[in-house]
Parts: structure tokens; sequence; C-alpha cells
């Protein structure tokens, strides 16, 4: 739930909020910020940088959201952005994450992408490290395909 937030954000908010990684809050914020100006629209958010996928949190929405493919690229941006250091401290307490996009870009069709194209599912930490889950693992046995697809190559 996103009362803090104008309701065109909820889907994408509610999104990142899965994300193992974000810092999330028990005040109406969720501690996301959002807003619009000037024909574009923004989502500020933490992520735990001492969180163990901390970074493949940040390596899977820079690319998604930066570099969706070598040819096709997102009008998103995600970049991190802080105060200056030597007025506050350091990237524990004062480093943020940012979305901005136009407002041609909906925040919710940002979210359909993101859901599309993250580790799935998102709330999920083994599968933002690659690890199949218990179906894949079961669905690769009844395969007899235990030793993946390069299995061939290995048996010389």
């Amino acid at each position: 739930m996103t009362d803090a937030h104008h309701p065109k954000f909820a889907k994408l908010i509610d999104l990142l909020a899965r994300i193992p990684a974000i810092d999330i809050n028990d005040t109406p914020s969720r501690g996301f910020g959002s807003g619009e100006a000037g024909g574009a629209w923004w989502v500020k958010f933490s992520i735990d940088i001492d969180h163990d996928l901390a970074w493949h949190a940040v390596q899977e929405l820079g690319a998604v959201l930066n570099y969706l493919s070598l040819d096709e690229r997102l009008a998103s941006v995600f970049k991190p952005v802080s105060p200056p250091p030597y007025l506050n401290g350091g990237p524990e307490d004062f480093l943020s994450w940012v979305i901005e996009a136009p407002d041609d870009l909906r925040p919710g069709s940002l979210a359909d992408i993101l859901e599309d194209r993250l580790p799935k599912p998102v709330e999920d930490e083994a599968a933002w490290l690659g690890e199949p889950d218990d179906d894949e693992e079961e669905d690769l046995e009844a395969d007899g395909d235990e030793d993946g697809p390069f299995a061939s190559l290995d048996d010389d």
C-alpha cells in the first residue's frame, strides 16, 4: 500500500519493495520518495548496502532501466544520488537510488517491464543468485539433464 504516494506510483513501488535488498520501513511512504516535475517523474529509494544481494539488485536494475538491450533502450534512468558526503556521512545512511522517466513512460508500465525481466519470483533471494527453484530442479531431473546443457562437453 502506497498511501503516501500518488496512486500512479503504486504498482512500481509495490514491485520495488519486494526486491530483497531494497530498504523499506513502516512509514506510510515505506521509505520511498516519488514525484513529478517538468514532464518527468521519479521514484527514490535506498538499497541496504550490507545486504548480500545489494550489488545484484543494482546490476539487475541498471541493466533493465538503463540498457534493456543494445538495440532497445528504455527512456528511464537508474542512478545513485547523494548529498555531499563531507557534510553528512557515508553511504550506509545517505546513498539513495532514483529511477527517472518521462511522463510518456508510465510508472505502472515500467513496473511491468521490470517484473518481466527481473529474477522470478522477485522476492526470492535464491532467484537473484541464479539458483533454480525446486520446480526447475525437478524438471531437470525429469528430463535427465541434471548436468545442464553442457554436460556432453565434459564427457570427452
